[in-house]
């Protein structure tokens, strides 16, 4: 039977490829070359893992430590390079990839976080950081709205209950690989559904000015 420690280092590495995968589609609609799509797809495949392993000081990140961690950008720049994952409709394939990434990185972000020492709250809170901070530095870095602040559908949400699923069952001490995996499946699910029926969430604000006040 698969532990969880294994379970976690699977899970890392898929979510890596899909986030990866996200990042090059990215760089390939925007014109990059290859090594930016290398680049852009290494730093929103690896940037919420870094930032999870530098919040919980655990010394150098695991993307710094362990070599496998950097295959899977590899192996996203190369599909995206030969055509082989729909560059041609490239935001609807970059959404589903960055979802997947999305409902893994807060199931994987969440163990981490607990298996630090971390309380509930913070590990999922730490969850959802991982989750998010990738895509977070893909989109600024490439002069995109950053999908966290989009309204058009629900982001950040799905990726905070599903930390919360994962935290809650590790304080209940029932949390099963099987559990980890049906968390980021529902995860997927809502992210999405919300994308294909325009789920919104309330705007900050009512209105807009258009005058600056």
């Amino acid at each position: 039977m698969i532990d969880t420690a294994t379970t976690l280092l699977i899970l890392d590495l898929f979510g890596i490829f899909f986030f990866a995968v996200s990042g090059c589609l990215l760089a390939a609609r925007r014109n990059f070359d290859i090594v930016g799509s290398l680049l852009l797809g290494s730093l929103v495949g690896l940037g919420g893992g870094v930032m999870r392993d530098l919040i919980i000081d655990q010394g150098v990140p695991l993307a710094f430590t362990k070599p496998i961690y950097l295959l899977p950008p590899v192996v996203a720049a190369l599909l995206v390079f030969l055509h082989a994952l729909g560059v041609q409709r490239y935001r609807r394939t970059l959404l589903v990839f960055d979802a997947a990434g999305l409902a893994l990185f807060c199931v994987t972000g969440t163990l981490t976080a607990h298996a630090a020492g971390l309380n509930p709250v913070s590990a999922a809170l730490l969850g959802l950081t991982t989750a998010v901070g990738g895509g977070l530095l893909r989109d600024v870095v490439a002069n995109e709205v950053p999908q966290v602040f989009n309204p058009r559908g629900v982001y950040a949400i799905p990726a905070l209950l599903g930390a919360g699923l994962v935290s809650l069952f590790l304080s209940l001490g029932v949390f099963t690989p099987v559990l980890g995996c049906a968390v980021a499946l529902l995860v997927f699910a809502l992210r999405v559904l919300s994308l294909r029926y325009g789920w919104r969430i309330p705007l900050a604000g009512r209105t807009v000015s258009t005058n600056g006040d």
